[in-house]
C-alpha cells in the first residue's frame, strides 16, 4: 500500500476501526464460556442447451405424460432461465413436464399459497428456517428414504442438518452460494498500490486509506423488494463469525443469544461506523437502503467504488463481458479473517427444494434436483445464458464434474473446502419472523438511522417465537 501524506487522518479513522474490533473480541471474550425483477415470471426463454445427461427413470417412462411445477426466487432469465434448462434436460428423459415459475417476492407469495391450498408440488426455499416452519405446519412433506439416501451420497456431510427437523428430512439441498467474498476493481487497486488485505483489521485500514485518497472504498445496497435489508445481515453475519466465534454464532441462531447481546450489538456498530464514514459508499439509489442489491455490479466495473462484498452468486449482476480474475476487470479476494486466531471462517448459503405434493413424479424431480446431474446442467445453462463467463450459480455437490466450472468458481469451491469453520447464513436459520422478518426489516431501520442499533435489535428480540 502506498505512503501517502493523511497520517492524521488515516490514524485516527483506523484507530475508530479498532477500537470497533477491540469492543467485539472483549465481548466475546467476557460473554462466552463455551440472500431479477419484480414480476412473476414462467422460466421459458430459450438458451443453448445444456449438455450434461440426466438419469432415465425406467426403460417404459412410467412418469411419462405427468406434470410436475417449481416455483422459487429466481426469476431473472440468467438464473430463471438456467433453472428451466436443467430442469428440461430431465423431462427429455422422463417424458415429465416440469414447469419452474420464479418470483422476486417468493419469500411473501409462498405462504400465501401454503395458507390457502394452493401451493405449487415443489419450492425452493432460500431460508431453512421457513422449511421448518412449513414442516411445523405439515404444509410440506417428509421426504422418502430412498430420495434422502440418493441425495446424501452426493453431499458434504451436514448437508442435510439444516433441513432436518426432529429428525426428519423435509427438504432437499439443490445449490449453495459462498457468501465469504470480496469483488474489486483490479484497476482502481493497481493505480492506487493498495494490496488485497490479508486480515480483518486491513480491510478497515485499507478502507480508510481509500477514503483518505478520494477513492470511494465500497459499493452497498440492501434493497430487494420485500426482503430488502438481507444483504445487511450478511455482513452481520460474516462479522460476527470474525470477531466472536463459531460458538456465538450458533446460540445467535438458535436464539440462545440473544440481539440485544453487546457482542451482537458490537458487531452490527462495526458494520455501521465503516458504512457511514464520510466517502465509504457509493449507493446507486442515493442511500444504501434505497439501491437494490443487484445494482452494484455496474458502479464496480465503472469504479464508482472499489470492493462490493457479496456471495459468489454476484457474477450474475455484473455488465455483460465483464472479465473477470486475476488482471482482468474484477477480481475476487476471500474476506479475511481475525489473524490472530488462526483459523478460516466462511458463510455458506444455498436453496434447498421441498414437496407439497405426494407423487412419484415428484419425488422424481426431488433427487433429480439434488443430483450431480442437475448442478452440472444448471452451470453449463447458466454459464451459457451469460455468454459463457461466470455464471453465479455453484453448488457442493460432490459428485459434480468441476470441469464444468471455470477457473474462478473452482477457487469458490476450494474456498468451501478450506473453511474453517464453515457456517450457514445465519438468518436463513432462524425462524422465518426473525430471519426473513425483524431481522431485515429491523436491520433496515437502523442502517436508515430511523433507530439506534439497541432499539432495533431489541424489537428483533421481542419478535421471536416463544
Amino acid at each position: 500500500m502506498k505512503d501517502h501524506n493523511t497520517r492524521p487522518t488515516r490514524r485516527r479513522a483506523a484507530r475508530l476501526w479498532a477500537i470497533a474490533l477491540a469492543f467485539g473480541l472483549i465481548a466475546a471474550a467476557c460473554g462466552s464460556d463455551d440472500d431479477g425483477g419484480d414480476d412473476v415470471a414462467a422460466a421459458t426463454t430459450a438458451a443453448p442447451a445444456a449438455t450434461t445427461a440426466a438419469p432415465t427413470t425406467t426403460e417404459a417412462d412410467p412418469l411419462a405424460g405427468t406434470k410436475v411445477t417449481v416455483y422459487g426466487p429466481e426469476s431473472s432469465d440468467e438464473e430463471a432461465g438456467a433453472m428451466q434448462d436443467a430442469l428440461d434436460v430431465f423431462a427429455d428423459e422422463s417424458g415429465i413436464e416440469i414447469v419452474y415459475t420464479g418470483a422476486r417476492d417468493f419469500s411473501d407469495q409462498i405462504n400465501a399459497q401454503a395458507a390457502g391450498g394452493n401451493p405449487p408440488d415443489i419450492a425452493v426455499f432460500p431460508q431453512p428456517g421457513k422449511v421448518g416452519d412449513f414442516a411445523a405446519e405439515s404444509y410440506i412433506l417428509a421426504v422418502p428414504d430412498d430420495v434422502k439416501s440418493a441425495v446424501a451420497a452426493q453431499w458434504p456431510a451436514g448437508s442435510l442438518d439444516t433441513v432436518t427437523f426432529g429428525g426428519t428430512l423435509y427438504g432437499v439441498p439443490n445449490k449453495t452460494d459462498l457468501k465469504s467474498i470480496v469483488w474489486y476493481n483490479t484497476a482502481i487497486f493497481e493505480s492506487g498500490g493498495y494490496s488485497v488485505p490479508e486480515s480483518f483489521l486491513e480491510i478497515g485500514a485499507l478502507s480508510f486509506q481509500m477514503i483518505a485518497d478520494g477513492v470511494t472504498p465500497w459499493c452497498v445496497g440492501i434493497e430487494s423488494g420485500p426482503a430488502t435489508g438481507w444483504a445487511f445481515t450478511d455482513w452481520m453475519e460474516d462479522l460476527v463469525l470474525r470477531i466472536t466465534d463459531e460458538n456465538v454464532y450458533d446460540q445467535w441462531v438458535a436464539g440462545e443469544v440473544g440481539f440485544a447481546d453487546p457482542r451482537i450489538v458490537g458487531v452490527a456498530e462495526t458494520v455501521l461506523e465503516l458504512w457511514n464514514a464520510p466517502g465509504a459508499v457509493y449507493a446507486a439509489g442515493g442511500s444504501i437502503a434505497a439501491t437494490p442489491f443487484g445494482d452494484n455490479g455496474e458502479p464496480l466495473v465503472a469504479g464508482d467504488c472499489a470492493m462490493h462484498r457479496q456471495a459468489s452468486f454476484f457474477a450474475a449482476f455484473l455488465p455483460e463481458g465483464t472479465s473477470i480474475g486475476p488482471g482482468q476487470e474484477v477480481d475476487v479476494f476471500y474476506f479475511p479473517a481475525v489473524a490472530a486466531k488462526g483459523n478460516r471462517p466462511v458463510l455458506t448459503a444455498g436453496t434447498y427444494v421441498s414437496a407439497f405434493r405426494d407423487a412419484p413424479e415428484v419425488w422424481a424431480v426431488m433427487e433429480f434436483l439434488g443430483s450431480a446431474e442437475y448442478a452440472e446442467a444448471r452451470q453449463a445453462a447458466q454459464s451459457a445464458r451469460k455468454g459463457g463467463g461466470q455464471s453465479g450459480f455453484l453448488s457442493a455437490n460432490t459428485q459434480q464434474d468441476l470441469s464444468v466450472y471455470n477457473d474462478l468458481e473452482r477457487s469458490f469451491v476450494q474456498i468451501l473446502q478450506t473453511a474453517s469453520p464453515a457456517r450457514f447464513d445465519g438468518s436463513d436459520l432462524m425462524p422465518a419472523a426473525v430471519g426473513a422478518g425483524t431481522f431485515w426489516s429491523e436491520g433496515t431501520s437502523a442502517v436508515n438511522g430511523d433507530k439506534t442499533v439497541a432499539e432495533a435489535f431489541a424489537a428483533i428480540d421481542d419478535s421471536w417465537p416463544r
